[in-house]
């Protein structure tokens, strides 16, 4: 029959406790280095634009032309349709990032490239491949059609 770690009184015998004890130890010298290593590589992450950018009358033609696929959404404060389809923008933006840039073009403060682009309603989702509108998506629509949209024009 196989030994006891327990003495006859029920507690563990002297050589088995500094054992159990190492063991500890050993477990958490571990887990410690396991945490720095992690500490570390999140440190060294480079950081990703999970937010969608500000686009501009001063900054549009440089944005959407350093950039393949670009979704840009068109709104005004005062929209509320606009604040509806704010997050889903938001979540767009995260789960495409790195590639499609999501960026957000406040119409009333940015008139030049609203006319440009003959934006009469919004909301209004651009979708340009290659500084060249491709698709176009006008009023409140479900985060599923924006998302069609964009993956067609990813393949």
């Amino acid at each position: 029959m196989f030994g006891s770690v327990y003495e006859e009184d029920g507690e563990m015998s002297g050589e088995h406790k500094r054992f159990a004890y190492e063991e500890d130890e050993e477990l958490r010298r571990i887990r410690e280095k396991k945490l720095k290593e992690l500490m570390r590589l999140e440190e060294e992450k480079p950081e990703r634009n999970v937010k969608p950018v500000q686009v501009t009358d001063s900054n549009f033609s440089e944005t959407v032309n350093e950039h393949s696929l670009v979704l840009v959404d068109c709104w005004a404060s005062w929209c509320a349709p606009c604040m509806v389809i704010a997050p889903i923008i938001e979540e767009l933006a995260e789960k495409y990032t790195g590639r499609v840039l999501v960026g957000k073009l406040n119409v009333d403060e940015n008139p030049r490239t609203a006319a440009r682009f003959q934006i009469f309603g919004i909301p209004t989702l651009l979708i340009i491949k290659s500084g060249k509108e491709v698709d176009r998506i006008v009023g409140l629509v479900p985060k599923s059609n924006v998302e069609a949209r964009l993956e067609k024009h990813l393949r």
